[in-house]
């Protein structure tokens, strides 16, 4: 793939019978099929490397001494280490790929993701990993032909890596492969709703979804996500490993495999911490469950009483809601070029991250591990949620909020004037 985003020839073959083949929809799932592929292959960082310090004794391009070195993540188009995977101070001298992994990027339509999957491809490219980009959504023919396409690929991998089970391209990708070895990675949150329908037999919706799930589009796509669900329940010769860093109870015959952020912590950091607090947006509205200007308030009460001077956009969140909140409360707007993760273990971030539930509150506490970075979750009041919210979204939020091992609990945001 090219840094604009058009695919480069993977030659005649594709990848190689009992090959991996990976497919990610978003920047966070890219990631953490490098944090797996990273646990998958033996990888734990070195003393030098937690420090910051790449072996060699240069500075890691993520430290403020390394930021503005050639190819650093500060530098002007750069955004991987200037070691290569097989250069002197890379992780190995395999690298990730090593195993015959392929990442299959089935981009999406909103171009904030397209951006930072492209970034993300290009960190995985730096480990030694091909990545194979589909616009997968680029018009009315682009589905038949990307389903097409990777048929050949799909029936020769030996393992699939998915990061949505839930979502419609998957599931139906899923129909069409021979592999016995299925593996989910996190899509954040989500995963916990995965696991949990999976356990219980239900079909496979997503927790913010509302209404009945049996739509006429739903009814019609309902035998491909039944096949895709058989496929992702182990029995036979079929395994099926999660790899999150969610707490899940996963059914029986499911493997969990704990996503520690080793990669992360490994490849980025440790960051320079700032003296304020830094807030970190979710896509909630976006998403229909809370409400807009319940949303604004307590992000302003937030602000207030924490110092709080920058505002972590989520790449969902729309225009005009963070002009909202860059005009109308005094937030500087951050608009991450990569996950959250790898922002923060980069640096600088404040001493402090405040976040509304959400994947974060669980992965920045293993991605900051040892920094001092202090991460607090901020409870959704019930009064904040839309009327036409889905019935499971209050249960599903507190659940995320109390679940989180290494996050502070806060109440909810006391009232604040309307912005």
């Amino acid at each position: 793939m090219s840094r604009d985003g058009a695919k480069r020839p993977e030659g005649p073959a594709g990848p190689e019978a009992g090959a991996t083949l990976a497919f990610v929809e978003s920047p966070v799932q890219l990631l953490n099929v490098l944090e797996w592929a990273y646990a998958d292959g033996g990888g734990d960082p070195s003393p030098e490397q937690a420090a910051g310090v790449a072996p060699g004794g240069r500075p890691s391009p993520s430290t403020p001494e390394g930021l503005g070195a050639p190819g650093g993540l500060g530098a002007p188009g750069g955004l991987g280490a200037p070691e290569g995977p097989g250069a002197p101070g890379g992780l190995g001298a395999a690298g990730l790929g090593a195993a015959g992994l392929t990442v299959v990027v089935l981009s999406p339509h909103d171009p904030m993701t397209r951006g930072q999957l492209r970034r993300m491809a290009e960190l995985a490219r730096d480990e030694g990993i091909t990545v194979r980009w589909e616009d997968a959504r680029g018009g009315a023919g682009a589905p038949l032909k990307t389903i097409g396409g990777l048929r050949g690929p799909l029936r020769r991998a030996g393992r699939i890596v998915i990061g949505d089970p839930f979502s419609r391209y998957v599931q139906l990708l899923l129909t069409l492969t021979r592999a016995q070895d299925l593996v989910v990675v996190d899509d954040g949150t989500a995963t916990m709703e995965f696991v949990s329908q999976l356990a219980s037999g239900e079909p496979l919706v997503r927790w913010h979804r509302r209404g009945t799930g049996r739509g006429a589009r739903e009814m019609v796509f309902a035998p491909v996500s039944a096949t895709a669900r058989r496929r992702l329940t182990p029995g036979g010769d079929r395994r099926v490993e999660v790899f999150s860093s969610m707490p899940v109870e996963p059914p029986a015959g499911v493997t969990v495999t704990a996503n520690s952020f080793a990669w992360t912590r490994a490849r980025f950091g440790p960051p320079r911490l700032t003296r304020g607090t830094d807030l970190v947006g979710t896509s909630l509205v976006e998403t229909g469950v809370v409400d807009l200007e319940r949303y604004l308030e307590a992000v302003a009460a937030l602000a207030r009483t924490h110092g709080a001077t920058r505002y972590f956009a989520h790449r969902r969140e729309s225009a005009e809601k963070l002009h909202r909140v860059a005009a109308g409360i005094g937030l500087e707007v951050v608009r991450p070029e990569l996950p959250l993760e790898l922002i923060a273990r980069r640096g600088p971030i404040g001493h402090t991250i405040v976040s509304f539930p959400s994947t974060v509150v669980h992965t920045l506490p293993l991605a900051l591990a040892g920094t001092g970075v202090k991460v607090a979750v901020c409870d959704v009041d019930p009064a904040w949620l839309r009327s036409d919210a889905s019935p499971r979204a209050q249960g599903f939020l507190s659940g995320v909020t109390g679940t989180a091992r290494d996050a502070h609990r806060l109440r909810s945001a006391p009232a604040a004037t309307r912005i």
